[in-house]
């Protein structure tokens, strides 16, 4: 059977996450927090921009937390898609910015929104292979194809 031809997962009847889905679970939530963190220390204390009115850029990161701790598989997807705009918001001003405290503050928001992502992409694919491995083989007696 072809790989797009796969019947659809089943949601696992696990009710304890592994080891590593609660690795990664709290990697992706202080990852997250501290880019939250970095981003209102940024724009309101350490370099502002202006007023301190990007510090609002730290808002949507804090809307994922409860869905990350509580293990919402649909929040770590649409997170993992989301950090990438703080990914490029730190490239751009990591390597525009004339003052070189901006500039570092940049590449640190790099660095925490890359390890977000790592932490959020890890444990969708270790939710997927544990959703895999429990559904019944193909072939086997007892299943329908």
């Amino acid at each position: 059977m072809s790989r797009s031809a796969r019947p659809p997962l089943v949601p696992s009847t696990r009710s304890q996450p592994t080891a590593g889905e609660t690795r990664s679970r709290n990697i992706a939530c202080a990852a997250v927090l501290a880019l939250a963190l970095l981003c209102l220390a940024w724009e309101l204390w350490l370099a502002p921009t202006g007023r301190g009115t990007l510090a609002i850029k730290a808002l949507p990161l804090l809307l994922p937390l409860p869905g990350l701790w509580r293990y919402r598989m649909y929040t770590y997807r649409w997170v993992s898609l989301m950090l990438w705009l703080y990914v490029a918001e730190g490239a751009v001003r990591g390597g525009s910015d004339p003052h070189a405290l901006s500039a570092l503050l940049g590449w640190g928001e790099v660095v925490l929104a890359i390890a977000a992502f790592v932490a959020c992409a890890a444990h969708v694919r270790q939710r997927l292979a544990a959703a895999r491995a429990s559904q019944p083989a193909e072939g086997t007696p007892g299943t329908v194809s």
